[in-house]
């Protein structure tokens, strides 16, 4: 098909890429990273949308839409933040909350785990395994479903762990497993 008979807007309305889960896993996510993504929902529900709807009413009124930037940007951006409004119910939809809390004290990794690993170069690293949507690498949080994760699940303080690298095998020891204590 001719890109001429096509609208401009199908290539902005497409959904955002979901980030990869297993077949049939869940979509784990930590009661903070849930209140975060819920705020975030209800902020551009209750405060952003209705300020860039008033913008948008404004604009049109003026007449002429078509070198309109207010009106034409205000759509844009109204676009966008439909567009995240629907990622983000998608996600609180299907989200599991888990407590890493009532792990507290112990030494076997599972999901929410603050654990510090040696490699087998003698490099250290303190990761944080979180939900898929809460992850941040600049921060050292890792997604539960990385491999990294992945090798550290289930093992404990003391452990070594193989992880399969792009450049072969990789020898981890788990040095310290952590949680956040109860509230």
């Amino acid at each position: 098909m001719s890109k001429a008979f096509t609208k401009e807007s199908d290539a902005e309305d497409d959904e955002p890429a979901l980030p990869a889960m297993p077949a049939g896993g869940k979509n784990y996510i930590t009661p903070a990273g849930y209140a975060r993504l819920r705020t975030e929902l209800l902020s551009l529900i209750d405060e952003e949308r209705p300020k860039v709807v008033e913008v948008v009413h404004w604009a049109a009124s003026n007449g002429d839409r078509s070198e309109n930037g207010d009106y034409l940007y205000g759509k844009k951006r109204l676009r966008e933040i439909d567009r995240r409004i629907r990622f983000l119910t998608k996600r609180l939809e299907i989200a599991e909350v888990v407590d890493p809390s009532v792990h507290a004290g112990s030494e076997q990794v599972f999901f929410g785990a603050t654990v510090t690993y040696i490699d087998d170069e003698d490099v250290e690293r303190t990761v944080t395994i979180l939900g898929v949507d809460e992850t941040d690498n600049a921060q050292l949080q890792i997604s539960w479903v990385s491999p990294v994760a992945r090798a550290l699940l289930k093992a404990r303080q003391g452990d070594e762990v193989a992880l399969q690298t792009p450049a072969g095998m990789r020898s981890l020891e788990i040095l310290s497993v952590s949680y956040p204590e109860p509230k």
